[in-house]
């Protein structure tokens, strides 16, 4: 993958979570809205969950989905990565994600991230309450954004 011009999919990612609910702030004349216009800042990263660099792929058929992933309460997601960027924003319960290198951390409503890529880990519900993701993927169309992988011990 090569690095490239994201102001483009941040834009759009933007104006999507303009839509979520909570707290926001106006507008700054930069951002080229109305000042009667609210943003609520969700994530701005360079880096995702695992420390590595933000990068998007370079491919022919480039596709951006926006999907609701729900976990039951004790559920969990099986080992997996994604091939692809993609950004989460926990709408509801918490999730301990656990990495190929054995890191654990917990996202709880309101947090948003940058999933890993290429990196094994895997996903279960903490506490009693189902886990409910908005997940923006900036995949290829027709491929997979998560592949089902073993685990790595």
């Amino acid at each position: 993958m090569k690095l490239i011009d994201s102001r483009a999919a941040v834009a759009g990612l933007a104006a999507l979570f303009l839509s979520l609910p909570g707290a926001s702030v106006p507008a700054s004349a930069e951002e080229g809205y109305k000042p009667t216009v609210s943003v609520k800042p969700i994530l701005k990263t360079t880096k995702t969950s695992s420390g590595d660099p933000i990068r998007y792929p370079d491919i022919a058929d480039p596709e951006v989905q926006s999907l609701i992933v729900e976990i039951p309460p004790g559920g969990e997601t099986g080992w997996h990565y994604h091939p692809v960027p993609a950004y989460a924003y926990i709408l509801a319960g918490a999730i301990e994600v656990e990495s190929e290198t054995g890191e654990k951390r917990v996202f709880k409503a309101g947090d948003s991230f940058a999933e890993m890529v290429n990196r094994k880990h895997d996903g279960r519900v903490v506490g009693d309450e189902p886990v409910r993701i908005l997940m923006i993927v900036t995949g290829e169309a027709g491929k997979p954004f998560s592949v089902k992988t073993e685990a790595p011990h």
